[in-house]
């Protein structure tokens, strides 16, 4: 959204909530990679397990049909998402599962965890250091990180073409200063981030997951709905939303293949300590 103050000098927010309904139903790829994910998970059963980011839920009831006696808190900063993610699991797992709306740089747990997961979600934090101090505070010793988020290089090509117009008239008024809310980060770096942060056994790797559209609207709805949500919210209006989503269509419609999106997915595996 755009405010101005007494000055008349404009000034642009952003909101932390999300649509939350439209990502449920369109959310398929992060779905699927984040169903890859649960698959490498090894649990008892009977763990208490914290997801980082649980969204609407899909991938936290993954999580619950593993534990057949254990407990999953979901956690998200979006009501939005935890609202939903209520409706979709509160019937079918009871006191199974909870939820909290908290900030992933501020985690209100300590030692309370036998695991994380988190998928699509470590992306949107701007401090990866804090992140994982956080993250290693709630665990109990011996407790592990199991995450995939986006990493170095994910979206480059629709966030060169992003760039490119938000450099151009109309859109410089209201973008040529807004800074991406990515972190995507590469193997190496996030390894360290995490050594330094205490956890040991430290596992990351670098992934693509190309995933195409076959129609521009089916595009430009994710696209808006799931990436750039937070750029359209500094446009003042709907005609300028539009005219960004339609350019950037137009653009991805004579890609070979056309509406195909370059994601590149960053894999986390680690422990804490004994």
């Amino acid at each position: 959204m755009t405010t101005s103050d007494n000055s008349g000098e404009r000034k642009t927010t952003s909101s932390r909530e999300w649509d939350s309904s439209a990502y449920d139903r369109i959310s398929a790829p992060q779905l699927s990679w984040g169903k890859k994910v649960v698959e490498r998970l090894s649990v008892r059963g009977d763990e208490t397990v914290l997801d980082a980011g649980c969204g609407t839920g899909k991938l936290t009831r993954e999580v619950l049909q593993l534990l057949s006696s254990g407990h999953v808190v979901g956690l998200d900063v979006s009501q939005n998402m935890l609202r939903v993610a209520r409706e979709n699991l509160g019937k079918d797992f009871g006191e199974r599962v909870e939820f909290v709306a908290a900030d992933l740089l501020a985690l209100p747990f300590d030692q309370e965890f036998d695991g994380i997961f988190s998928t699509a979600a470590f992306h949107w934090v701007p401090d990866h250091d804090r992140l994982f101090r956080g993250l290693f505070l709630a665990l109990k010793p011996g407790g592990w990180l199991l995450a995939q988020c986006g990493g170095a290089g994910n979206l480059d090509r629709l966030l060169t073409r992003v760039a490119s117009l938000a450099r151009s008239l109309p859109f410089s008024r209201y973008l040529g200063d807004f800074k991406n809310p990515w972190v995507y980060s590469d193997p190496e770096t996030t390894k360290r981030r995490l050594q330094a942060a205490g956890f040991v056994s430290v596992e990351t790797s670098l992934e693509p997951a190309p995933t195409r559209f076959e129609t521009s609207d089916q595009y430009t709805e994710f696209v808006s709905k799931v990436i750039l949500h937070r750029h359209l919210e500094q446009l003042p209006n709907e005609v300028l939303r539009c005219e960004l989503l339609e350019a950037l269509a137009q653009q991805a419609a004579k890609d070979r293949p056309a509406y195909e999106l370059d994601y590149w997915r960053l894999n986390l595996n680690a422990r804490k300590p004994e």
